[in-house]
């Protein structure tokens, strides 16, 4: 690891490790909840952050890094500002450069990936392979301490042996043999599989290799309480505070899904383990444990609140107030996530209409100057509705309209678990491609709230990778 002058402090810490498709947000924030001193983001590739732009987040008070397709990448907060190391995974100094000074006013610390062996990552110079190319990485790590006003760590593994595995023994030794030879912080990991099983254990494995501080992935994956010296707290309680961050942070609702079943691991055939596997939404897992309530009642927070900054924007734009007498309003967003492949609220509004031999639905779509945002009326049968909150697009817009006719009217709007059998009868339209949609990496790039400005995401990988 190598520090630049303002350096996080890497003794006697007890750290997170950056684990793929696991260190998002609530993650990390529940772990900083049990004890954790630093937490590490799941890496993220260069090339998809340098395409990001910043944006405030004011419905969900985070910052995001928001791809051109709308899709956020990378989400953080003030309560980890301090403590979050970015990691990211790179092959280039100028690149990681551009990374680092994108995202380092947000975060604690800048870590590169040079150690996970994945060929996704190998094949990209990236990660493992770096270690055969000495002269690439001091460059990349001298350019990031020149260049950067946070901490630079790298995350390594032993060389030979790049295919050491999860399951494999960790070498304390050979931690230990580098821990002395170095005079900068060296922080171990590795040791989930053999060493700790409980708080207390951590400590052991930091002298065992003599390391400055213990870094811990698959221990705390599996329950991060493991930090809490007090002891292991129990599995459901921490499973729903994991649950409440991801509804609060509008996490996608299959990473809160993969994230809860590495918690309950050989419980997935219980009752509840049954419940978790087969929820389609973030209301269905929120059901599953027992917080349904919890669940409606932020989401109509959050709702509230884009109405509310919706409501405030307008003002701002000092544009002149509309006769909407007779329109019938809700606070609602289309999120494509929400929904089959190939349906949306449009598709079914238009079905019934065809069914009920009525003229087919008029839209009227404006835009709103100061922030380009966008609002749409929908007509059917000389009544109008319309969403109370803006969207980024116009198919967006036109899609929450509709979900506010077919609501106010009683009618399935195709969510998952709903949609028409008839639907599928007729020749499907192509799914408008909205900031919601999958995400590009495995999920969707983390919710399905449909309250904030823009879709959260985790990681692209296949697997969580302990310590990358």
């Amino acid at each position: 690891m190598i520090l630049n002058s303002l350096s996080l402090c890497y003794h006697n810490k007890l750290i997170l490790a950056p684990m793929v498709r696991v260190g998002t947000l609530p993650m990390r924030l529940l772990a900083l909840d049990y004890g954790a001193d630093i937490v590490y983001c799941e890496e993220l590739i260069d090339l998809k952050m340098i395409q990001c732009k910043r944006v405030v987040n004011e419905v969900l008070s985070t910052v995001d890094f928001v791809a051109p397709d709308d899709r956020v990448v990378f989400r953080t907060c003030e309560r980890e500002q301090n403590r979050v190391v970015f990691q990211m995974g790179t092959s280039d100094a100028e690149r990681a450069l551009a990374v680092a000074r994108l995202v380092e006013n947000d975060v604690a610390g800048i870590d590169v990936n040079m150690g996970c062996p994945k060929q996704y990552s190998t094949k990209g110079g990236m990660g493992a392979a770096l270690l055969s190319d000495p002269d690439k990485i001091e460059k990349i790590l001298s350019t990031l301490v020149k260049g950067t006003r946070r901490p630079v760590t790298c995350k390594i593994r032993i060389l030979p042996s790049r295919e050491e595995r999860p399951q494999h023994p960790v070498s304390c030794e050979v931690i230990k043999a580098i821990a002395d030879t170095l005079s900068i912080p060296v922080i171990a990991n590795g040791g989930s599989h053999d060493h700790i099983q409980q708080y207390s254990d951590i400590e052991d494995f930091r002298q065992a290799t003599a390391a400055s501080s213990v870094m811990v992935a698959r221990a705390a994956m599996w329950n991060p309480s493991i930090f809490l010296k007090e002891g292991l707290r129990p599995l459901e309680e921490v499973m729903q505070k994991y649950i409440r961050y991801a509804v609060q942070y509008d996490n996608h609702y299959t990473n809160t899904k993969y994230c809860l079943c590495q918690m309950l691991r050989e419980q997935l055939e219980s009752p509840q383990g049954r419940l978790l596997h087969a929820a389609q939404s973030s209301r269905e897992i929120c059901e599953a444990f027992g917080l349904g309530a919890f669940y409606e009642e932020t989401t109509q927070e959050l709702d509230a609140q884009q109405a509310r900054l919706s409501a405030k924007t307008s003002e701002q734009t000092g544009e002149p107030a509309e006769d909407t007498s007779g329109v019938i309003k809700m606070a609602v967003k289309f999120d494509r996530r929400a929904y089959p492949a190939q349906i949306t609220p449009k598709m079914c509004l238009l079905e019934w209409c065809r069914r009920e031999k009525l003229a087919q639905p008029v839209y009227e779509t404006v835009q709103r100057p100061l922030d380009r945002l966008f609002s749409s009326i929908v007509t059917v049968a000389e009544q109008k509705y319309q969403s109370t909150l803006w969207d980024k697009s116009k198919k967006l817009a036109e899609q929450a309209a509709a979900i506010v006719c077919l609501r106010s009217q009683g009618l399935p709007e195709g969510r998952l678990g709903e949609e028409s059998p008839s639907l599928h009868k007729r020749k499907r339209e192509a799914p408008d491609q909205d900031p919601g949609g999958p995400r590009a990496q495995e999920l969707a790039q983390p919710g399905d709230l449909c309250k904030k400005p823009f879709v959260a995401l985790g990681s692209g990988e296949e697997s969580p990778l302990e310590g990358w």
